[in-house]
C-alpha cells in the first residue's frame, strides 16, 4: 500500500536529473526521494531505442523495489525513447517525463528565433518531432548536439575554458541568427547555465525545464492524496551504476549538500545492490 511518506523515484543516465531533483526539493521539501544515475552507461543519447527502453525498464522496477510512489524520468533521451514504453509496461505507475521546452519558447520569444540545445537521440525521437509541431508553428528552431558537453559536465567541469568552447561552438551562431530564447533539452544542461548565459547575455532568455517537472509532480501527487505534508527531515538516497565516489563528489557541486552515494550493478538486466 502506498504511504505519503514513500520516496519519489528520479533517475538519469548521469548527474544531469540532480537538476530536476534540485528543483523538485525546493517545490517539495518534505519528499523522500530516490536518484539513481546510470553512469555505467552515460551517456544515453548515441545508443539505441531500445537498448534505452531496457535500461531505463530495469532502473524503474529497482526503484519500484525502493516502494517509490512516483518516478520521474530526468533525462530528455529517456523520456523520447522510453517513456510511452514504461507506461505500457507499469500501467499502474504515474511517470513524468522530459519534454523539450519548445512550447514556453515560442510563446516568450519576440524575434520568432529559438535555439534549442539537445542530444542526437532528442532530436531524433518522435516526441521531439510531436512537439514541434504543435507548438512550433511560426518560430524558426536552431538545434545543436552540443559533443561532449554531457561528459564535461559529467566530470564536475561546469566552467572551464573547454566547456565554453563547446557552448560557444553552438551558440554563437545561434546568436548571428537573431535568437532571443535557448532551450535546454538535456537535463544536464542547467548546470552550465551560469555560463550560457555569460556567452548570450542579458537579451536572451534561458529555459530550464525543471521547474515545470516538479510542478507536474506535484499535480500528480495531489491528485493521488500522495503528496508528503509532513514537517519531518526529508530523506535523499542517491545510487550509481558508475563509481560512487566521483558521483559523491559532485553533490557539494551540483546540489549544495553532502551525502553518501551507494553502489548499483546491472546482472542480465536488472538492476541489484
Amino acid at each position: 500500500m502506498k504511504s505519503t511518506k514513500n520516496p519519489i523515484g528520479v533517475f538519469d543516465s548521469g548527474v544531469g536529473g540532480l537538476s530536476v531533483l534540485r528543483a523538485i526539493r525546493a517545490l517539495m521539501p518534505s519528499e523522500n526521494m530516490v536518484y539513481v544515475g546510470d553512469q555505467g552507461h552515460v551517456p544515453y543519447g548515441p545508443r539505441p531505442m531500445g537498448e534505452i527502453q531496457k535500461f531505463s525498464e530495469g532502473i524503474t522496477r529497482f526503484l519500484l523495489e525502493q516502494n517509490c510512489k512516483l518516478i520521474v524520468v530526468a533525462c530528455n533521451t529517456a523520456s523520447a525513447a522510453a517513456l510511452t514504453y514504461l507506461r505500457g509496461q507499469f500501467p499502474d505507475v504515474s511517470f513524468v517525463g522530459m519534454e523539450p521546452a519548445v512550447k514556453p519558447a515560442a510563446e516568450i520569444t519576440k524575434t520568432g528565433k529559438v535555439g534549442v540545445l539537445a542530444t542526437p537521440a532528442t532530436f531524433q525521437g518522435a516526441l521531439y518531432a510531436s512537439v514541434v509541431e504543435r507548438f512550433g508553428a511560426g518560430v524558426e528552431l536552431f538545434q545543436h548536439t552540443c559533443p561532449g558537453l554531457v561528459g564535461q559536465i559529467e566530470k564536475g567541469e561546469l566552467v572551464t575554458n573547454d566547456t565554453r568552447i563547446i557552448l560557444e561552438d553552438a551558440l554563437l551562431p545561434m546568436l548571428e541568427k537573431n535568437i532571443d530564447t535557448v532551450v535546454l533539452g538535456c537535463t544536464h544542461y542547467p548546470f552550465v547555465i551560469p555560463l550560457i548565459e555569460q556567452i548570450v547575455g542579458g537579451h536572451v532568455r534561458v529555459i530550464d525545464p525543471a521547474p515545470s517537472v516538479a510542478r507536474q509532480a506535484k499535480r500528480l501527487l495531489e491528485a493521488g492524496g500522495n503528496l508528503n505534508q509532513s514537517s519531518e527531515m526529508s530523506e535523499i538516497r542517491f545510487f550509481t551504476s558508475g563509481d560512487s565516489d566521483s558521483m559523491k563528489s559532485l553533490l557539494p557541486l551540483l546540489l549544495g549538500m553532502n551525502a553518501d552515494v551507494e553502489s548499483i550493478t546491472w546482472e542480465e538486466g536488472r538492476v541489484t545492490r
